[in-house]
């Protein structure tokens, strides 16, 4: 039978497959489409075991709520291209949505928290074969309030970051304002009682350096290190950053104005920490049409 082009573009928007794949598929099967699809799917789990050592440093955050619970997760992809997939759409929602209605508190967790009956890791590698990308379930932070706090999230950037602020008092609006600082501003802590002793200790050597470094006197070093470490550590706490939408207000004045504490804050950028690779598209391509 001839495998003609429109046959393999009808398996390709069936299977999500690449071009090359579902000639091929139907190659094998002399153009049943039927069994087409069932050769793909025989055959994908092995081409996705073949992706785990690619880089998959693209991709989006996402935060989801429901009630007391919230999870703030980021599933990666290849390239940015591929995030934008409707497929690779509809796979983050229904992540988070059966991550978010589970009682799993972590990542490890969430691998084994089912949809139809199949765990999500399985359904990260099946989406990888019929995507065509290396897909990963990167990070998870799972967070819980009481009935008297307010969770307030925001998506920046169409899901290139994801934050979530968790207040007392206020509302919604005040908490979305305060997430979308944080992901605006990324703060390192709520208040310095959260930075360690390691951390202070580490910047003051630092700075101490960079002082004498600079020829300043040693009898006045000791006094600049104590200016420059206050800045250093109002800096990266939340509640004593200008606040993004009113830099005449730190993000706490501006709370408390609205009568509002900040409890607790998450903020997610896509690929955070991953050394991406680069590559060169065309020679990709032309390596595929050999």
């Amino acid at each position: 039978m001839a495998i003609t082009a429109a046959l393999v573009k009808e398996l390709r928007e069936k299977t999500g497959a690449g071009m090359l794949d579902c000639k091929k598929a139907l190659q094998e099967v002399d153009g049943d489409i039927e069994k087409a699809i069932d050769y793909l799917r025989e055959n994908g789990i092995s081409k996705a075991a073949k992706k785990a050592d690619r880089i998959a440093a693209e991709g989006l955050c996402n935060v989801v709520t429901n009630n007391n619970r919230a999870v703030v997760y980021e599933v990666n992809s290849e390239t940015d291209f591929v995030a934008k997939n409707e497929k690779f759409l509809t796979l983050l929602d229904s992540l988070g949505n059966a991550i978010l209605n589970s009682e799993a508190k972590n990542l490890e967790e969430a691998l084994n928290v089912e949809i139809d009956g199949k765990k999500i890791s399985d359904v990260i590698v099946e989406s990888t074969a019929k995507i065509g990308e290396k897909i990963t379930l990167r990070r998870v932070l799972v967070v819980e309030k009481t009935d008297d706090m307010t969770f307030g999230p925001y998506v920046h950037m169409g899901g290139k970051i994801a934050s979530l602020a968790v207040i007392e008092g206020g509302n919604e609006t005040v908490a979305k304002d305060i997430a979308m600082h944080v992901a605006a501003i990324n703060p390192r802590y709520l208040n310095q009682d959260q930075i360690s002793e390691d951390v202070i200790s580490h910047e003051r050597e630092v700075l101490r350096n960079e002082a004498l470094n600079e020829g300043k006197p040693a009898n006045i070093v000791d006094k600049m290190v104590v200016g420059r470490l206050n800045k250093f550590l109002k800096e990266i706490c939340l509640v004593n950053q200008p606040f993004v939408k009113n830099p005449d207000l730190t993000v706490e004045k501006f709370a408390k104005e609205a009568n509002a504490t900040i409890v607790s804050f998450a903020r997610l950028e896509v690929g955070e920490g991953i050394e991406k690779r680069q590559e060169d598209f065309a020679a990709e391509v032309k390596s595929q049409i050999k």
